[in-house]
C-alpha cells in the first residue's frame, strides 16, 4: 500500500513519514504541491495526504489536478491547520475523502489512514505514537547555553520533541569552558531532524549567542515562529507551548513570558534577587514607558518575520537584550502600536533555578547598563 503525503513543513512531514513507515505503507514525500503531482504521475499511490497552505501551488490546487486533470479516484485526505469552513467544504466539493484538523495525533492520523485503505500485511504493531502531536505551525527555539553541564535536563528536551512534532530547538554553545558542547553533541543523536547546535567558540554573553540562534533558525523557511527559552528549564515547557498558543490565535506579532505571583501560579524566586528584580523592573518601565511587568523572563516567542529587525544588530548590553528589542520595536513601529503588538502572558509555573549565572554584583551593575539603553536608544 503507497502512500505520498505533501507538505512543506519538513518537520511534520518527516514525522509523518516515518510514522506511515513504521505501520507498513510504503511512503513518498514531497515538500510543494509542483513536486507532489509529478510524484503522484509515476508512484500511482493508494492515498494521498496534503497540506493546503503551501506556497505555489495550494492543497486545494493539487486536489483539483488530481480529480479534474488525472481524473483519479484515489483517495485524498486533507492534513491542515486551516479552519475555514469555506475551504473545508470546497475541498470535500472537490471530493476529498477526510480532513484532519492541525494540530493532530499521529495515533488518529494512522486510525483514519487504516480506514480509508486498510492496513499492511506487514505492519510495526509494537512501535508507538501516543502523545505525539503534528502542530500547526512549526516552532523554532533557541536555547543559550555556557557552562550547564550539570543543569542541562537532556531527557526533558528529548521528550518535548518527540511529542511537539512542530518544533526545532537549536542549542547555542556560547564559548563554554566545560563539557557542553559534548553533552550537546550527545543530546542531538538520534534527533538530528528536531534538535541542531549552533556552536560559537568566544564567549559572547547571553545576549549575542539568542541573537546568533536567533539569525540561523530565521534562515530555516519551514519555521513561523522563532522564540528563546532558558537552558535550566527554569520556565515549564507547558507554559511556552501556551505563550506559542497565544500567538497562533491572535494577531500579536511577540508573546512573553511574565513571572508574576498570583493565585493558582507556582511562582518562587529568592527573597532577594526577587526585590532586586522589583526595582529593576521600575527602572525599566520608565525607560521603556510601556507598562510591562517583566521585561527579563527568558521565555518569548516571536513571529519570525520580525527577527532581522530586531536581531541583526549587535546589543550593547550582554543581559538586557530584551529591553533592547523592545526598544528597537518602539523605535520602528511608534509607542502606541508596538504595544499592540506584543503580549506580556502571566506564567502558570516558574521556579529559579540554582547556578544562576547572574550574581548580586552584575545584578547592580545593570542599573548603569540601563542608564546606557536609555541614552543610546535616546
Amino acid at each position: 500500500m503507497k502512500i505520498l503525503a505533501i507538505d512543506d513543513q519538513l518537520l511534520i512531514l518527516m514525522s509523518l513519514e516515518k510514522r506511515l513507515i513504521e505501520l507498513g505503507y510504503e511512503v513518498k514525500t514531497a515538500d510543494s504541491g509542483e513536486k507532489g503531482i509529478d510524484i503522484f504521475k509515476t508512484f500511482l499511490p493508494d492515498l494521498v495526504i496534503v497540506d493546503i497552505n503551501m506556497p505555489g501551488l495550494s492543497g486545494l490546487d493539487v486536489v483539483k489536478h488530481i480529480r479534474l486533470e488525472e481524473k483519479s479516484k484515489t483517495p485524498i485526505v486533507v492534513m491542515s491547520g486551516n479552519t475555514d469552513e469555506k475551504i473545508i467544504v470546497d475541498g470535500f466539493d472537490l471530493g476529498i475523502d477526510d480532513y484532519m484538523k492541525k494540530p493532530v495525533s499521529l495515533s488518529e492520523v494512522a486510525a483514519r489512514v487504516k480506514r480509508i485503505i486498510g492496513t499492511p500485511a506487514e505492519s510495526n504493531t509494537g512501535a508507538k505514537s501516543e502523545g505525539q502531536m503534528l502542530q500547526q505551525y512549526c516552532v523554532g527555539v533557541v536555547i543559550p547555553c555556557y557552562n550547564e553541564e550539570e543543569r542541562l535536563s537532556g531527557e526533558a528536551f528529548k521528550n518535548f520533541v518527540y511529542n511537539n512534532l512542530g518544533y526545532h530547538l537549536c542549542f547555542v554553545n556560547d564559548g563554554s569552558t566545560d563539557s557542553t558542547l559534548e553533552v550537546l553533541e550527545e543530546l542531538r543523536k538520534g534527533n538530528e531532524n528536531k534538535i541542531s547546535v549552533y556552536n560559537c567558540e568566544k564567549n559572547g554573553g547571553k545576549a549575542e549567542a539568542v541573537r546568533q540562534g536567533m539569525l540561523h533558525l530565521a534562515k530555516d523557511p519551514q519555521l513561523d515562529y522563532i522564540g528563546y527559552l532558558d537552558a535550566d528549564l527554569s520556565t515549564d515547557f507547558r507554559d511556552f507551548d501556551d505563550l506559542v498558543k497565544t500567538m497562533e490565535t491572535s494577531d500579536f506579532k511577540i508573546v512573553s513570558g511574565s513571572r508574576m505571583s498570583r493565585m493558582g501560579a507556582n511562582i518562587t524566586k529568592e527573597s532577594a534577587r526577587k526585590i532586586i528584580s522589583m526595582t529593576i523592573n521600575l527602572i525599566i518601565r520608565s525607560i521603556l514607558k510601556m507598562p510591562f511587568n517583566d521585561t527579563q523572563c527568558g521565555a518569548k516567542i516571536m513571529d519570525k518575520e520580525l527577527v532581522e529587525l530586531v536581531f541583526q544588530k549587535k546589543f550593547i548590553t550582554r543581559w538586557l537584550f530584551d529591553v533592547e528589542i523592545f526598544m528597537r520595536m518602539r523605535k520602528h513601529y511608534g509607542k502606541e502600536k508596538v504595544q499592540s503588538m506584543i503580549c506580556e502572558q502571566p506564567l502558570k509555573r516558574w521556579i529559579h533555578a540554582d547556578g544562576s549565572k547572574l550574581s548580586m554584583k552584575d545584578s547592580i551593575q545593570i542599573v548603569g547598563q540601563l542608564a546606557k539603553i536609555a541614552i543610546h536608544y535616546k
